[in-house]
């Protein structure tokens, strides 16, 4: 398997995602492209401006947890509704919300500030997903298949970071997809000694969601996508949100 960065000039509301993508690396039919959700919400200008927010009392006391801004913790809040979701818990410098965003299906998806960050806005703004992130990915894909230099299809992943319980640093979960499945079941597989799996499901897009993290960073790089490449995986007629699971599903459901 081969992993591509793709280093952008900075990207700016109104800029074309997709020729940003296409003048950085040229693209080959089967490509999947790891895309940054925050990257997405900037072109599409999805900016929240934390100078226009006046703080609620329950804002100013999350601040006063977390030590963000009472702006930010607004923000977080707004966002969080906006989303269906509520807050479940915190740690300095953060909250964790479990957000169930339209067309999610069922499940949730546990994230920290509702997918907000201040890292790589400009002043005073925050940045989250885009408004509908399917219909973005979407788009997206169809763009980049657009530039391809020959008649083919590619598939495209929207990522956030993320952190696992108990688990020190940064990863990357995919949001989304477009072009690929982003689960493949095991089930019933043998193992190396030939017995049958029960449970066991590979979370590919997540898995290829980290790998191209890995390369894109969450600092200065100005590498708001990757190219994954000969990976050996079928692109399909997938899209829309990455599957969740109800919390009564949960492994870690009695930690929270």
């Amino acid at each position: 398997m081969l992993t591509l960065p793709v280093p952008t000039a900075l990207l700016k509301p109104s800029d074309d995602l997709a020729i940003a993508i296409a003048n950085s690396v040229v693209l080959q039919t089967g490509d999947i492209v790891i895309v940054s959700s925050k990257a997405v919400a900037t072109v599409e200008n999805a900016y929240i401006q934390l100078d226009h927010i006046q703080p609620s009392a329950e804002a100013i006391e999350w601040s006063e947890k977390t030590r963000r801004s009472p702006a930010f913790c607004q923000a977080v809040l707004d966002e969080t509704t906006a989303r269906g979701g509520k807050v479940v818990g915190h740690c300095p410098g953060a909250l964790l919300t479990e957000l169930c965003p339209s067309g999610l299906g069922h499940g949730s998806i546990l994230i920290a500030d509702a997918g907000l960050d201040e890292s790589n806005a400009p002043h005073g703004i925050t940045v989250g997903w885009p408004i509908d992130p399917v219909t973005s990915t979407k788009k997206l894909r169809i763009a980049l298949e657009a530039t391809l230099q020959s008649t083919g299809n590619v598939a495209v992943i929207m990522t956030d970071s993320c952190v696992h319980p108990r688990r020190r640093g940064v990863l990357a979960f995919a949001l989304t997809v477009s072009g690929i499945d982003p689960l493949q079941s095991e089930v019933g597989k043998l193992d190396v000694f030939g017995k049958p799996l029960h449970i066991t499901t590979e979370a590919i897009a997540d898995q290829l969601a980290t790998v191209g993290n890995f390369l894109m960073g969450n600092a200065g790089q100005s590498t708001p996508a990757a190219i994954i490449r000969d990976h050996g995986l079928q692109l399909s007629a997938a899209e829309g949100w990455v599957p969740a699971i109800e919390p009564s599903e949960d492994l870690f459901r009695g930690i929270l």
